[in-house]
């Protein structure tokens, strides 16, 4: 049951973190139109640090906070210990999970450019930036439904 309860909530989690870091790079990508210390301007950057610091943040937490529960139970569960995590679909999920925190802390320093007027890149780099954190949720997915390598 608690399991269930744990895989549950850390999809949840998981879905709002994805929505930010899916939606950031998005919004920087219009950011980049606007002139500094317009209205425009102005709106974006709080509507960027509302995303960063009510959605993203704590989704994030949530995200290592239940994947830590779960890697806890699911090691009691298998009897064998934590010796999962070495397997290859594992070892490649954790893999992913580490650059998209690094993904996450790439955003977090690229908001606090464009906060104060320092940003120097593109509206393109933004866009195709935006695809990053959904290949790497693919290959997280793939890894953990299909178990590759014996799970």
């Amino acid at each position: 049951m608690s399991y269930d309860l744990f895989i549950g909530l850390h999809i949840l989690a998981v879905i709002a973190w994805m929505a930010g870091l899916l939606y950031m790079p998005r919004l920087f990508a219009y950011h980049t139109r606007a002139t500094p210390g317009s209205e425009m301007d102005t709106t974006f950057k709080e509507m960027e640090a509302r995303l960063y610091r009510i959605i993203m943040t704590p989704a994030a937490i949530a995200v290592f906070v239940l994947g830590v529960c779960l890697i806890w139970i699911d090691a009691h569960i298998r009897g064998d210990g934590v010796r999962f995590l070495a397997s290859p679909w594992m070892s490649t999920k954790l893999t992913g999970v580490v650059l998209m925190f690094g993904y996450h802390g790439f955003l977090g320093k690229a908001r606090r450019d464009f906060a104060n007027n320092r940003n120097k890149r593109s509206e393109r780099f933004w866009r195709l930036s935006n695809e990053i954190p959904f290949l790497l949720a693919i290959i997280m997915v793939l890894a953990v439904t299909t178990k590759f390598g014996g799970g």
